[in-house]
């Protein structure tokens, strides 16, 4: 049986934590979907168009990551996608409690799906998708916190 794991999140934008967390879960899975999640109730900086765009970027070399635009509950697009396993990146003790809170949530809905935590690395800890977005909104450069295979200016780019 192969391994699918999704991989949710906003990804508003992409970043090196989240590029690190898929490639992790690359040595652990046969295929990873990364889950650009919709959520109506948020402001979006990037277009959910240019977040997969970017994302499909990144892996455009490994056939193993596709990129999939979703709504509603995590564990409804597993199902659907055939995907038993959730990854979720962890940065610092707080990422846990929150994240453990939703794992079981997730399971108690779902407990056909397992919830993987992967640490991120001690160079990746403080990255996050919204510092990003403000050293970029105050027009700093942010390819220190991007993937190599993107740059600030593929941010804005169409």
């Amino acid at each position: 049986m192969e391994k699918i794991a999704l991989f949710p999140g906003s990804f508003d934008p992409f970043t090196v934590g989240h590029e690190e967390i898929v490639n992790r879960g690359l040595k652990v899975f046969d295929s990873i979907i990364v889950g650009v999640g919709i959520n109506p109730l948020k402001r979006d900086f990037l277009s959910i168009e240019k977040r997969i765009i970017l994302i499909q970027k990144v892996f455009q070399h490994d056939s193993r990551v596709s990129v999939k635009a979703f709504t509603g509950l995590t564990v409804d697009f597993c199902r659907q996608e055939g995907a038993n396993f959730l990854i979720r990146g962890l940065r610092t003790a707080a990422d846990f409690e929150y994240e453990r809170s939703v794992g079981q949530s997730n399971r108690a809905i779902n407990p056909d799906v397992e919830t993987f935590f992967v640490l991120t690395s001690t160079d990746n800890t403080f990255v996050s998708s919204s510092i990003v977005r403000n050293i970029f909104m105050n027009n700093g450069n942010v390819d220190r916190f991007l993937p190599k295979a993107l740059k600030t200016k593929d941010l804005f780019e169409e």
